[in-house]
């Protein structure tokens, strides 16, 4: 017994000597994970990952599952041609004038497995021809299904078989800081997606559309991004990128998009219509202020304030008058005017919606039946 103790006392001793002896010498040999060395700096490798493995933090999954359906959008637009370029003498002052095309670039977000692309009015706007390229490489014209200016979308069409579609998600379940991914062709250069958070919600009176709801996100948006995808980190779609707040016209960090659920109810409505209809009670309507509040002898701290009824619209035939102060529209409250105006907009024309709102001290219930929203008249120059 005591022999081997002995032999294992040295055993020990040897071990703990050898280990000595390479930890000061060679200490790199101890290091659990290989290094190799560039230049005479050792650099420590870091785990192979097994195939299939995602890297903490990573949002490749998201990526992938999205940028499928998310496609360039190339268009062109005859030049315009001068009325004048014929005159032998207009052309010896001013020269030929060039007839090249005017091109344009956007991007789109493929929702139906039949080829409905969602996009950006402004992308396609008075565009005499459309082409449509896959994250594949696919090349398609499309055609213009209907388009939505007061909103800024369009629905366009491309006839191809198996066709990746985005899945829609919920905007109105998003908050600010939620983790969000911008999809697009910045520039031309390329798919691309950028991340960031969910700066704002409900940004309105910002003079981009005539109704306006945005997503504010720090996520880079270019453009080129215009019609993109904003996809939560499960690449589900929240939104399709619009603007950019920018001085310089590149990214600085404040960028618009339109929620999926407007851009969901757009579509709708275009493929099923040809075109949005949309609610219209024929008021004139204005932010409430202390001295509006004073001006009609109300007390009210909050709502929106109607300063006119147009005479035999639908507001007027309600009973509704100048100085009320409307609090709801169809159980929803309304701060500001762009809200009541998205809220008579949601409303379907011919059915009756109730209305709360302050007459001076007392609150009123109104049944309230919208009729069509007039289009806008175009002015001529």
């Amino acid at each position: 017994m005591k022999k081997l103790w002995v032999l294992f006392s040295q055993t020990v001793t040897v071990f703990v000597a050898a280990y000595f002896v390479v930890a000061t010498l060679k200490p790199d040999w101890l290091q659990r994970q290989p290094t190799k060395s560039v230049d005479g700096v050792a650099l420590l490798q870091s785990p192979d990952l097994s195939p299939g493995e995602v890297p903490a933090g990573s949002f490749r999954l998201a990526a992938k599952k999205s940028s499928a359906a998310v496609v360039s959008i190339n268009t062109s637009k005859a030049a315009n041609k001068n009325a004048h370029s014929n005159d032998p003498w207009f052309k010896f002052f001013y020269g030929e004038q060039g007839n090249a095309p005017q091109v344009g670039l956007g991007s789109g977000v493929i929702v139906s497995a039949s080829g409905y692309i969602l996009t950006n009015n402004h992308v396609v706007e008075s565009a005499d021809d459309i082409d449509v390229v896959l994250n594949d490489g696919r090349h398609a014209k499309a055609k213009i299904i209907g388009t939505d200016p007061d909103s800024d979308l369009a629905l366009l069409k491309i006839d191809l078989d198996r066709l990746p579609v985005i899945v829609l998600g919920n905007s109105d379940s998003l908050q600010v800081g939620d983790q969000v991914l911008a999809i697009g062709n910045p520039f031309g250069v390329g798919q691309t997606v950028t991340g960031g958070i969910v700066s704002a919600l409900g940004r309105n009176q910002l003079g981009i559309n005539t109704f306006e709801n945005f997503i504010q996100t720090d996520a880079a948006i270019n453009p080129g991004n215009s019609g993109g995808a904003l996809v939560d980190t499960q690449g589900n779609l929240l939104g399709i990128n619009t603007a950019i707040y920018s001085r310089s016209g590149g990214s600085l960090g404040i960028g618009f998009a339109i929620p999926v659920t407007t851009a969901k109810w757009v579509m709708e409505g275009i493929v099923k219509d040809g075109r949005v209809t949309r609610g219209w009670i024929g008021v004139e309507p204005n932010e409430l202020s202390p001295e509006l509040a004073e001006t009609f002898g109300t007390k009210a701290t909050q709502g929106v304030v109607i300063v006119g009824v147009l005479q035999n619209g639908p507001a007027a035939k309600s009973g509704i008058r100048p100085g009320d102060v409307i609090l709801s529209v169809a159980n929803k409250p309304v701060s500001n005017v762009s809200e009541l105006l998205s809220g008579v907009a949601n409303l379907k024309p011919g059915t009756p919606s109730k209305f709360k709102l302050l007459r001076r001290d007392e609150k009123v219930e109104i049944d309230v039946t919208p009729g069509v929203r007039p289009k806008p008249r175009e002015v001529k120059p």
